[in-house]
């Protein structure tokens, strides 16, 4: 089973990681110390930044030791236990085993940025007016898909513990045990009537 998990685990994740390579070593050869490229009435944007922070520039004014830790060794850790869990979790559907692949794929590439080069290229940008996203990578944009497509399955695991009957009360347990018992003392008295009758009847001698 876990060859399968394996399997459709690395397929979106290693596509996620190769798209973003692809697409970093085109935004430096192309973007870098370029003006921004504004597209479909300025919703798009090409921007070239480096981040030395995590998701949007999140941490960005970190010390180096303390960014060092917080934005590549623990993210290295909760990949590692995302791999691990994909592999060995039960009922764990199709779609959820891609989509922790999609969150693999993009954080790795990330990581490897920070850990190898000290910051992450970013080069994209989407918004309207003054209400715009920071700017992004393929690598964040493969993080959201996998969160994306894991939503649905939040919603049917609350649905599935709201529909599941709740366990009885002990009290609730003897009053429906009561009756059974009862029955079960009639039915007694029943088949012990007839030996009483017997012994009751009138000697005609």
């Amino acid at each position: 089973m876990w060859q399968k998990r394996l399997l459709v685990l690395l397929i979106p994740g290693l596509l996620a990681t190769a798209l973003d390579r692809l697409t970093k070593i085109w935004a430096v050869n192309t973007l870098k110390e370029q003006p921004m490229q504004s597209y479909f009435n300025d919703v798009f944007r090409l921007v070239y930044a480096e981040n030395t922070g995590a998701f949007l520039s999140l941490g960005s004014d970190m010390n180096d030791t303390l960014r060092y830790w917080v934005l590549a060794v623990v993210p290295v850790l909760v990949l590692l236990y995302i791999f691990f869990h994909v592999l060995t979790a039960k009922n764990l559907h199709v779609v959820q085993q891609a989509a922790f692949g999609f969150i693999l794929g993009g954080g790795l590439s990330n990581i490897y940025d920070r850990i190898m080069e000290g910051r992450v290229v970013d080069f994209m940008n989407m918004g309207f007016s003054t209400l715009r996203t920071g700017i992004f990578n393929v690598a964040d944009m493969s993080i959201m898909l996998g969160l994306f497509l894991m939503v649905p399955f939040l919603f049917q695991k609350q649905t599935q513990e709201e529909v599941a009957p709740a366990p009885l009360a002990p009290a609730d347990i003897v009053e429906e045990a009561a009756p059974e018992v009862e029955e079960s003392e009639e039915s007694t008295a029943t088949q012990e009537d007839p030996v009483e009758n017997a012994d009751q009847k009138p000697d005609n001698k």
